[in-house]
C-alpha cells in the first residue's frame, strides 16, 4: 500500500597649391623623441584581453576507484571517478584523508572513551564545560532538531545508557518498567544549557547525559565530502553505515543511486537516485533483538524510554548528511503522518517510510523519483 501526501541574463583629403616662387614656410619642429622602446605587439592590451585558456583535448577515460575502511563503529566506503587532474593514486590519498577526518570527528564526540562529550556528561548538574566551536555547534544543532520535532529527536537519550544494550554490549534482556521510569525524567533536551559567549555546554540536572550517535555520523560524512571536494574530485559518494552523500553524476551522465533495504528482508525493495544529496536510513533491524514476540531496537522514543514503535524503517533524502541523519530518527519516532509533515516543512527533504503495519509512505518530493523493485516483506 502506497500512501502519498501532497503538502507541497577620412580622412579628409586636402590639396594645397603653392604659388610659384613663394617661399615655403619652415617645417614644424619634430616631436620629442622618447627614449623608451615601443611596446611589443604581443604586450598591447594584455590587461584588457586575457588569452583563451588551453583546452586539453587528449582522450581521457575516467576510472572508477573504490576504497573502504572502518570508523565510528561502522563500515566506511567511497567510490569516486578520476579526473584529468586527479588520478587513482590521488583518489586514494583523498580517501585516506577523508577517513582520518571521520576518525577525528569520532574522537571529538564519542561516548566510548574520553572526549568533550564525556566531560560534559561528567559535569552534569554542575559547572558548564567549555568545548570546541565544532562540538558547541553540533550540540546546538541537536537542540534545534529537538525543537523542530517537538522533542522526538533528543540527544539526552544517552541518559538511558546501561539499561538498553544494543551495541558492543548487546544483551537481549530489556530493562524493567521501574528502571525506565526512574530514568525518564532525565530525558529532556531542555536540560541542555548552551552559552555561546563562553562556548560552553551544561546539563542542568545530575544524571543527564548526551550522546551524538544520532547526528555525528552524518556530520562526519559531510566533513569527508569536503575533503574530496578540496582534492578536486567531482564525482563520488561517501558512505558510513546507513549515511551516504553523493556528489555530481557519473561520467556517463547517470545519477548515483542507493538501495533502500527491506526491513524484514535481506535485499533492497526500492532505489533512490542521488545527485548532490544525502541519504540516511533509520531501521529497527540492525541493532535489535526479539524477546517474547516483541522487537526491541536502538531508536528510543524519549517520551516513553522504550524503542519507538510507529515505523520499521525511515529513509531520508536531504541536502546534507547531517540533516538526513537527524531527521530520520525524528520521523521514525513521530510516525508517518506527523513525520511527513515535518519532512515537507524542510527545504530539499524527502522521505520513504515503511510503517509498523508494513505500509509504504512516500513524501511529495520523492514521488516519481523512487523506483520500487519489490514490496517490503512482512514479518515480526
Amino acid at each position: 500500500m502506497v500512501a502519498r501526501r501532497f503538502f507541497s541574463a577620412k580622412a579628409a583629403l586636402g590639396c594645397l597649391v603653392l604659388v610659384a616662387c613663394q617661399q615655403a614656410p619652415a617645417p614644424p619642429a619634430p616631436p620629442p623623441v622618447s627614449s623608451a622602446p615601443p611596446p611589443a605587439p604581443e604586450a598591447r592590451n594584455v590587461a584588457a584581453v586575457d588569452a583563451a585558456p588551453e583546452v586539453d583535448t587528449r582522450p581521457f577515460t575516467p576510472e572508477r576507484v573504490w576504497n573502504d575502511g572502518s570508523a565510528m563503529g561502522t563500515h566506511v566506503g567511497v567510490a569516486a571517478y578520476t579526473t584529468r587532474t586527479v588520478d587513482a593514486a590521488g583518489v586514494r590519498r583523498a580517501f585516506d584523508d577523508a577517513l582520518a577526518e571521520i576518525k577525528r570527528v569520532e574522537a571529538l564526540m564519542t561516548t566510548w572513551r574520553e572526549s568533550e562529550i564525556t566531560r560534559i556528561n561528567a559535569s552534569a548538574g554542575g559547572a558548564p564545560v567549555a568545548v570546541s566551536q565544532e562540538t558547541f555547534d553540533l550540540v546546538k544543532e541537536s537542540v534545534h532538531a529537538s525543537e523542530l520535532s517537538a522533542g522526538a529527536f533528543d540527544i539526552t537519550f544517552e541518559s538511558l545508557h546501561g539499561l538498553w544494550k544494543f551495541d558492543e554490549d548487546l544483551d537481549p534482556h530489556p530493562p524493567t518498567d521501574a528502571q525506565i521510569k526512574a530514568k525518564l525524567p532525565l530525558l529532556d533536551y531542555r536540560h541542555i544549557k548552551l552559552d555561546p559567549a563562553a562556548k560552553s555546554v551544561g546539563l542542568a540536572k545530575a544524571g543527564v547525559k548526551i550522546g551524538l550517535g544520532g547526528i555525528a555520523k552524518g556530520y562526519a560524512v559531510d566533513q569527508a565530502v569536503k575533503v574530496f571536494e578540496k582534492a578536486g574530485i567531482t564525482s563520488f559518494f561517501v558512505q558510513a553505515g546507513g549515511d551516504l552523500f553523493a556528489r555530481g553524476k557519473k561520467p556517463d551522465g547517470s545519477e548515483w543511486s542507493a538501495g533502500i533495504r527491506d526491513p524484514r528482508g535481506k535485499a533492497s525493495f526500492a532505489l533512490l537516485p542521488l545527485t548532490d544529496h544525502a541519504f540516511s536510513t533509520a531501521g529497527d533491524y540492525e541493532r535489535a533483538y526479539v524477546v517474547n514476540g516483541r522487537r526491541y531496537h536502538h531508536i528510543i522514543d524519549p517520551r516513553t524510554g522504550y524503542p519507538a514503535k510507529a515505523c520499521r524503517s525511515v529513509t531520508i533524502w536531504a541536502p546534507t548528511a547531517l540533516v538526513a541523519d537527524e531527521i530520520d530518527d525524528a520521523v521514525f519516532i513521530l510516525g508517518p503522518e506527523k513525520g511527513l509533515a515535518l519532512v515537507e516543512s524542510l527545504d530539499g527533504v524527502g522521505a520513504v517510510i515503511v510503517d509498523a503495519h508494513n505500509h509504504l509512505w512516500i513524501s511529495k518530493r520523492l514521488e516519481g523519483k523512487v523506483r520500487l523493485t519489490a514490496a517490503p516483506s512482512d514479518g515480526l
